[in-house]
C-alpha cells in the first residue's frame, strides 16, 4: 500500500509536472519572502534553557533581584593605582550621563565609602603600625602638602636625607624609592610615557596586578534581534572611554556575559559568507560527480532551495526567532535533506540506463525508491522530533524545526523533484552506475562474513572500557576563543582570588538569614569566605576609631595649608633640584654609607636625574612636576579623607553598596568564594556540589555550569533514547520483522559506540556544542541503514556494486561537506561540533556500507531477474 500510494503521487506529479513545479516554486518564493522579512535570531543564550527547571528558577530569581551582576564589566588599567582610580572614576561618571544606554553604573571599589573608611578594614595591629609610621612622618607630610611642586618634593627629599644623619634610616632603605623616582624622571627626559605611584612607595612594594585594575559594572542596552545584542552599547562605551583614558595612560577591556556573548557570536559569523560559498561550491561539485548531468544537478539544487525556504518559514512561524542552536537547522537540512534528492536522482539514472525514456525511468525509480525513501524520511523526522520533550529548550526547538524540515525535504523530493526531472529531461545514461570494481570486495566480505562480524564485535567489545574515559567538558568558556578580549580578560580575572569571578550566590529572604547562611557556608572545607552586606561593617571599631582620631589630631596641622609658601618660579625649582642633587651626592659619599652599595647607586642615579632635569628646558620640568605631583596630591587627599573615618553601621552604608547586597523588599545576597583553584573545572564542580548540599537554592558561578551541563547531558540521553525507541517502533510497523529491525539498528548502535570510543582515543571531549552530533548520527545513520535493509528485502545482492552504494557514498559526501564546514569555523565550539559530526559520519558510513551488508547475509528472496 505504501509503495502504491507514493508511486501514484510520483506519477501524478510527473503528469502535471508544469503545474506542480509552478505551485512549488510559488510556495517556495512566498515562504522565502516570509523568512527574509521575519528572520530573527534570539541571541540570548538564556533562551536555550527552560525556565521551568528548579535550578533555572533559582537563577532567574537571583538575576531579577540583582540584574547588574551578570552583565558588562569594564576593566580599567593604568600604570599606577592613582591613575587607575582617577580614570575609573571619571569614566564611571561619564557613563552615568547616558542612562538610556547604560544603567546601574557602579564604580566597584572606588566608592567614597571605601575611600573614607578603608583604614577601618585593616587588622588592628596593621592599622596601629601604619598610623604610627604616618605620625612619625608628619614633618614630611606637612612639607609635601604645603608645597605641591618640584620644590616641595625636593624639600621632602631633604627631610628624608636628614633621617640619615639621625640614624633613623639607612641609605639602602631608600634604594627602591630613589630608584623609582629616578626612573620616572629619566622617562620624562627621554620623551617616554612616565608615571609615578606614591602609594607603591608608601607600601614599600610595587603595585600588584589587582591594584592596577579598576572595575565598572553596568547593564547595557541590549538588542536581541541583532546577532551581537550588546555591540552597539559596547561601541558607544569604547568611544566615550577614548576621550578619557589617554590622559591617564589607561586602557579598558570589556568582559562579562554580554561582552563574551557578543564576541562569541562575532566569531561564529566571521567568514560565514565565505565558508558558505565554499561549501555550496563543494556540494555542487559532489553533485556533479554523483549525477554527471547539469540538468539533474539543477533539479536537485532547486528542490533543495525550495525545501529550505519552506522549512525556514515554518520554523520562524512556530518559534518566532531562531535560537543559537536551532539556527543550525540550515546545515542539517543541506546535509541530510539533500540525501533524499540524491537517492531519487541516482536511482533515476540507474533506471535510465536500462530504459531510454525519461518518464518510464522516473516511474520505475519512484516505484523502487518509494518505500525506502518514505521510511527513511519518517525515521529521520521521528529521530529529530524526539528532541521535543527534553528540558533543553534550544535542542527542543532544533528538533522541531529539523524534524519538520525532514518531512518537507521528503515531500518536496517525491513531488517537485520528479516533475523537475521530467521537465528538464536529462540525457540518457550510456554506462551502468554501480561500482563493478568492488566485486572482489563484495566477494571477500561474503566469504569471510562470520570472521568479520565476530572480529568487529570483539574489537568493539574490547574497546568498551574506553568509555570510562569519556569526558564531558562542562566549562562553557572552553567553547570560546581564549584569545578574544572578553574571554582572555575573564580567564585572567578568574585566576585572581580577589575578584570572586567564580563565587556562588544565594538569595536569602532577609539579611539576618543571609548572615546565618554565610556563617554556615564559611565552615565548609572548600569555601574560602562567605560575604553578606554585614561583611562591610568593620570589626573592632571600638578599638580602631580612637587610634584614627588620635592620628588625625596629630596629622591635622600637616594638612593646614594656610601658611604654605607661594608657588615657586622655574628658577626656584632649578635651584631646589640642584641643591637636592648636591645633597644626594653628599649622602652617597658619606663614609658611613660605604657598605650600602644599593643605596649609593640609587642616590647617584637620582642625583644625575635631578641635575639633568635642572639643566633641561622649563617644559621638561613642568612635565616632571605633573608626573610626580598629581599622584601625590591624590594620595595626600586620600590620606586626609581616610583619617576622618566614622563608625560604620548598616544604616550608614551607601545606597549604591546596599543595592548590591539588599533588594528593596529586604531580600539579601550571600556571596560564597571557592578555596581551590578557580581555573580547575573539577575543583569548581566539587565546590558547587558541596555548597548545594547545605544550600539547595544556591545559584550562579560553578552551580550554573554544573546544573546546565547535567541538564544538557540528560537532555541528549533522553533525546537519543526517545529517538531510538521511535525509530524502532516505526521500523517495526513497516518492516513487520523483529530481526529486520535489529539488522537496521545494530549497525546504528555500533556506529555510535565506535564514535564515542574514537573520541576518547583522539582526546576529543564532549561539550555543550559537539554533543549535538550524537543524536544527529541517528538521523543520518538510520536513513543509510534503511536503504540497505529495503534493498536486501527486495533480494538485491552484492550491494557494494549497486547504484545504491553510489547514492549513499555521495550523499554522505554532501553531508560531510555541510557538517565539515563547521570544522573550519574560528569559533572553538562550532569547530568541535564539525569535528565530531565528521567523525560520526565516517563511522556511520562504514557501518552502513561495509558492516550492514555482511550482517544481513544472503537475501531471503531470490534476487530480481536481470532485464
Amino acid at each position: 500500500m505504501l509503495t502504491k500510494t507514493v508511486s501514484a503521487i510520483v506519477e501524478y506529479c510527473m503528469r502535471h509536472a508544469r503545474a506542480v513545479v509552478a505551485l512549488c516554486l510559488l510556495l517556495g518564493l512566498v515562504c522565502g519572502l516570509y523568512a527574509v522579512r521575519h528572520f530573527k535570531i534570539n541571541s540570548d543564550t538564556n533562551a536555550l534553557l527552560s525556565s521551568k527547571l528548579e535550578w533555572r528558577q533559582h537563577e532567574l530569581a537571583f538575576e531579577a533581584a540583582f540584574p547588574r551582576l551578570k552583565q558588562l564589566t569594564v576593566v580599567v588599567e593604568a600604570p599606577t593605582p592613582e591613575l587607575t582610580a582617577a580614570a575609573t572614576a571619571e569614566l564611571a561618571d561619564a557613563l552615568k550621563k547616558y542612562p538610556e544606554q547604560f544603567q546601574n553604573v557602579a564604580n566597584i571599589g572606588g566608592a567614597a565609602f571605601f575611600a573614607r573608611n578603608g583604614l577601618l578594614f585593616l587588622p588592628l595591629d596593621a592599622l596601629r603600625k601604619n598610623l604610627d609610621g604616618l605620625v612619625q612622618a608628619e614633618p614630611l607630610i606637612e612639607d609635601l602638602y604645603a608645597d605641591q611642586s618640584l620644590r616641595g618634593l625636593v624639600t621632602g627629599l631633604e627631610d628624608v636625607l636628614l633621617g640619615l644623619n639621625g640614624d633613623h634610616i639607612k641609605l639602602d632603605d631608600l634604594a627602591r624609592p630613589f630608584g623609582a623616582i629616578a626612573a620616572s624622571l629619566e622617562n620624562v627626559q627621554a620623551g617616554h610615557l612616565a608615571s609615578f605611584s606614591w602609594r607603591a612607595i608608601a607600601q614599600g612594594r610595587p603595585a600588584t596586578a589587582s591594584e592596577l585594575r579598576g572595575f565598572i559594572e553596568l547593564v547595557p542596552k541590549m538588542d536581541f534581534n541583532a546577532v551581537q545584542p550588546g555591540q552597539e552599547s559596547s561601541d558607544r562605551l569604547r568611544a566615550i572611554a577614548a576621550t578619557i583614558t589617554p590622559k591617564y595612560q589607561a586602557s579598558i577591556r570589556l568582559t562579562g556575559s554580554v561582552a563574551m556573548a557578543d564576541e562569541e557570536f562575532g566569531t561564529i559569523k566571521e567568514n560565514a559568507l565565505r565558508n558558505g560559498l565554499v561549501t555550496a561550491a563543494i556540494v555542487l561539485f559532489i553533485l556533479w560527480r554523483a549525477l554527471r548531468s547539469g540538468r539533474l544537478i539543477g533539479a536537485v539544487f532547486i528542490n533543495l532551495i525550495v525545501g529550505l525556504a519552506i522549512t525556514a518559514a515554518i520554523g520562524l512561524w512556530l518559534v518566532g526567532a531562531f535560537s543559537l542552536l536551532s539556527v543550525y537547522f540550515f546545515v542539517l537540512f543541506v546535509g541530510i535533506g539533500v540525501d533524499f534528492g540524491i537517492q531519487l536522482a541516482v536511482r533515476y539514472r540507474a533506471e535510465r540506463h536500462e530504459i531510454d525514456n525519461v518518464g518510464e525511468a522516473m516511474r520505475r525509480a519512484g516505484l523502487h525508491i518509494a518505500a525506502p525513501l518514505t521510511l527513511a524520511g519518517l525515521a529521520t523526522a521521528a529521530g529529530f522530533l524526539s528532541f521535543l520533550p527534553t528540558a533543553y529548550k534550544g535542542l527542543s526547538e532544533l528538533g522541531l524545526i529539523a524534524g519538520i524540515g525532514m518531512l518537507i525535504a521528503y515531500a518536496i523530493s517525491m513531488t517537485m523533484l520528479p516533475a523537475l526531472i521530467v521537465l528538464f529531461n536529462p540525457p540518457g545514461e550510456p554506462e551502468p552506475l554501480g561500482y563493478a570494481a568492488l566485486a572482489p570486495v563484495d566477494a571477500f566480505l561474503a566469504k569471510h562474513r562470520k570472521v568479520i562480524i565476530g572480529g568487529t564485535a570483539l574489537v568493539v567489545i574490547a574497546g568498551l572500557p574506553l568509555l570510562h574515559g569519556l569526558h564531558f567538558d562542562f566549562n562553557p568558556i572552553n567553547l570560546r576563543d581564549p584569545h578574544t578580549e572578553a574571554v582572555a580578560t575573564y580567564l585572567e580575572l578568574s585566576r585572581d582570588p580577589s575578584t570572586d569571578v567564580n563565587a556562588i550566590q544565594v538569595l536569602a529572604p532577609s539579611l539576618e538569614q543571609a548572615n546565618v547562611i554565610a556563617a554556615r557556608a564559611a565552615q565548609l572545607p572548600l569555601v574560602a569566605h562567605a560575604q553578606t552586606m554585614t561583611s562591610f561593617i568593620p570589626a573592632q571599631q571600638d578599638e580602631k576609631l580612637p587610634l584614627l582620631a588620635e592620628a588625625a589630631k596629630a596629622l591635622n596641622p600637616a594638612f593646614d595649608a594656610k601658611d604654605g609658601p607661594t608657588p615657586p618660579t622655574d628658577a626656584e625649582n632649578v635651584e631646589a633640584l640642584n641643591e637636592a642633587a648636591s645633597r644626594l651626592d653628599e649622602a652617597a659619599d658619606d663614609p658611613h654609607s660605604e657598605s650600602q652599595q644599593a643605596g649609593i647607586a640609587a642616590s647617584k642615579r637620582l642625583s644625575a636625574a635631578l641635575s639633568a632635569l635642572a639643566a633641561g628646558p622649563e617644559a621638561l620640568r613642568t612635565q616632571a612636576q605633573d608626573v610626580m605631583v598629581a599622584p601625590l596630591r591624590t594620595g595626600l587627599e586620600s590620606l586626609r579623607t581616610a583619617l576622618q573615618a566614622e563608625r560604620v553601621t548598616i544604616a550608614s552604608l551607601p545606597p549604591e553598596l546596599v543595592r548590591e547586597w539588599l533588594t528593596p523588599d529586604g531580600r539579601a545576597r550571600v556571596s560564597i568564594g571557592p578555596r581551590e583553584d578557580p581555573g580547575d573545572n573539577e575543583a569548581m564542580r566539587r565546590f558547587a556540589r558541596e555548597v548545594l548540599k547545605v544550600e539547595p537554592t544556591a545559584t550562579e558561578g560553578p552551580i550554573s555550569v554544573l546544573e546546565a551541563g547535567d541538564m544538557v547531558v540528560r537532555a541528549f540521553i533522553e533525546a537519543g533514547a526517545l529517538a531510538m525507541l521511535s525509530i524502532a517502533i516505526l521500523l517495526w510497523l513497516v518492516l513487520q520483522r523483529l530481526s529486520d529491525v535489529l539488522l537496521t539498528l545494530i549497525p546504528l548502535v555500533l556506529a555510535g559506540v565506535v564514535t564515542l570510543q574514537l573520541t576518547v582515543l583522539l582526546g576529543m571531549p564532549l561539550n555543550f556544542a559537539n554533543i549535538i552530533a550524537l543524536p544527529l548520527l541517528l538521523g543520518v545513520g538510520v536513513a543509510f541503514k534503511i536503504y540497505y535493509i529495503m534493498a536486501w528485502r527486495e533480494g538485491q545482492t552484492d550491494l557494494l556494486q549497486t547504484s545504491l552504494t553510489r547514492a549513499v557514498i555521495f550523499s554522505a559526501m554532501t553531508t560531510a561537506t555541510a557538517f565539515g564546514s563547521l570544522w573550519f569555523s574560528s569559533h572553538p565550539g562550532t569547530s568541535s561540533m564539525g569535528k565530531l559530526l565528521a567523525l560520526s559520519l565516517i563511522c556511520t558510513l562504514a557501518a552502513a556500507v561495509l558492516f550492514q551488508p555482511i550482517l544481513m547475509g544472503k537475501p531471503r528472496v531470490a534476487p530480481p531477474a536481470a532485464n
